[in-house]
């Protein structure tokens, strides 16, 4: 399948998820709390998506979902909210997350061959989970990935329905990281497109940002999360304690998940990359070692 039908059936499969969605907050039952209903909505668009995903038997239906909700729970939430005391606070993360919609999912566009192509890691989940396939696809690929990213956008859902001052300089410090975390992520993709384009085979990426990480986006994509949270705490301080939950679910992921797949895979099929776990950092960013002699 080209990739010019392949992303207009994505984008098909998109919009007929959010024609659910909205009907559900239009004409479904209310549960009278903002969040709750918006969460029922998001699951509801999961489950169109998934339809999709075994309908096509591709799960890389799910990828750009990621991407793309976030943009669509704050334009809601912020038209259905408390008006804001602070609407700088809302604007500003408004910018954050649309910058790092937009970067995130051009990078899925450009990266995304067709729909005859599947995310290595779907299969292999499928198969771990034998008779069970059905259910892990349901749950590990799409619904587990879905509650990731909603408890993540929580603290976005305080900041933009507190009707409180909050703690201004708090926000503008969490917008500087938001974008410093984008950028970094950008950086880190435009590199490896270019390593990609040129590599030699069985080299490995050890260039640049990820001479200093040996994942620089997974890093960039936390520090965004961490950013979104620190605007939820700058709306509601005293909520501090439970807003780094979403953040602190997606680095558990990634380090516990992620990462750990994807270097077994870098391991048994790049001879090299066994010398760029000597001296690159796996995750936090620093120079790397040198070289044993």
């Amino acid at each position: 399948m080209s990739k010019g039908r392949s992303l207009a059936l994505v984008a098909a499969a998109y919009v007929a998820a959010a024609a659910v969605a909205l009907a559900w907050l239009w004409r479904g039952p209310g549960t009278g709390r903002l969040w709750l209903d918006t969460l029922v909505a998001d699951l509801l668009a999961t489950l169109v998506v998934f339809g999709f995903s075994r309908r096509f038997r591709n799960s890389s239906f799910y990828d750009a979902y990621w991407s793309v909700v976030p943009v669509l729970l704050l334009a809601y939430w912020w038209a259905h909210g408390a008006a804001p005391a602070d609407r700088t606070r809302n604007w500003l993360l408004a910018i954050v997350v649309v910058l790092w919609a937009v970067r995130l999912t051009a990078n899925w566009v450009v990266a995304f061959p067709g729909l005859h192509h599947e995310d290595w890691r779907y299969p292999l989940l499928r198969a771990r989970a034998g008779r069970w396939e059905l259910l892990a696809d349901l749950v590990a690929i799409h619904l587990v990935p879905t509650l990731q990213v909603f408890l993540a956008m929580v603290p976005a859902y305080v900041a933009l329905t507190r009707p409180d001052p909050g703690v201004p300089w708090l926000a503008w410090t969490a917008f500087g990281l938001g974008v410093a975390a984008v950028v970094l992520e950008l950086v880190a993709d435009v590199q490896l497109h270019r390593f990609v384009a040129r590599r030699e085979p069985g080299q490995v990426m050890d260039r640049g940002l990820w001479s200093w990480s040996r994942h620089p986006n997974y890093f960039g994509e936390f520090a965004f999360w961490f950013a979104v949270a620190l605007f939820g705490v700058a709306a509601s301080p005293a909520d501090a304690w439970w807003l780094f939950a979403g953040a602190g679910g997606i680095l558990a992921m990634f380090l516990g998940a992620s990462i750990p797949m994807m270097e077994a895979r870098s391991l048994e099929r790049r001879p090299g990359y066994g010398d760029v776990v000597d001296r690159v950092p796996r995750f936090l960013p620093r120079p790397p070692r040198t070289a044993a002699p």
